[in-house]
Formats: structure tokens, sequence, C-alpha cells
């Protein structure tokens, strides 16, 4: 079997409902995943948009998930710290996940949802980390990847 990440919300390559984006609700999405290689000791999820105007915009990063997780429910806090794990300031210069908000007008953008595995329990980096800072951080320690993308345009 292979690390898969999938949601409730919606299906990769789908349309992402409005609920999860800027002109709805902004909830995080429900998502689980499955398969996650044995080796693994936590688990970082990153949401990014590479089509945005000024280049990849980071729309969330959470992190030091333990190995035990294997789903997040729908609308999950703000909080920088959310149980045991840890949320970055993404983008918009917030903690917690924010949805899609592309430009009007720009075309359909694409939103990677991506579940890393890594080899450690916690990551070594700064309170109120950024989204791209906690993601380079966990470079040397990813042992797999799984992805959902979903789409949306306004």
């Amino acid at each position: 079997m292979t690390f898969q990440l999938t949601s409730t919300g919606f299906s990769g390559g789908q349309r992402i409902p409005k609920r999860y984006t800027c002109e709805g609700e902004d909830l995080s999405p429900p998502l689980a995943w499955t398969d996650a290689p044995s080796a693994a000791r936590s688990f970082m999820l990153v949401c990014d948009d590479p089509d945005a105007p000024a280049g990849t915009w980071h729309h969330w990063a959470l992190f030091d998930m333990p190995a035990a997780v294997t789903k997040l429910n729908e609308g999950l806090s703000h909080d920088a710290h959310v149980e045991a794990m840890r949320q970055a300031i993404n983008d918009f210069g917030e903690a917690g996940y924010r949805g899609p908000c592309p430009p009007r007008g720009h075309g359909t953008h694409h939103y990677h949802f991506r579940m890393l595995a890594l080899d450690v329990d916690k990551l070594s980096v700064k309170e109120r980390v950024k989204c791209k800072e906690a993601e380079a951080a966990s470079r040397s320690h990813v042992i797999a990847t799984a992805e959902l993308i979903g789409t949306y345009s306004r």
C-alpha cells in the first residue's frame, strides 16, 4: 500500500468547497491519511498555492503531530499550539489554516496539501516559525510524502 492523503470534503483534482475558502467559513478541511511508513515518528502537514501571482503562497503548516494521529477534523483551531501539535505562521501573517483566496479573475489555482512522514518526534524550530521555515526544517527528516491537490478560482 502507498501512503495516501484524502479528504471527505473534496476529492483530488476537484474544486475545494467554498466553506474551506476565504469566501466561506475558511475552515480547515477534514483530512485523513493511511499506510504511513512504520518508521514515522511524527507528521507535518503543509498546504500551499504555487499558482499565486508573487510565487508560492503558504496557507498552512501543522507539525509535531504524533505518529498515532491519522486524521484531522474539519475546522482545526487557529491556536499556535493545538494539543501536542504546533502551527506555523502562514503568509497571511497568522497561525493556522487560511483557505484558498486567489485574486479574482486570476484563473484556477491548485492547492497542494502534503502530509510528510518524519523520522523525528518534534522539529527544532523557534516559536512563531513561518510555514516556509518549518517546511525547510523538515526536509532532512522526510521519509514519505502523501499529497492531495484541490483547485479553486474566484
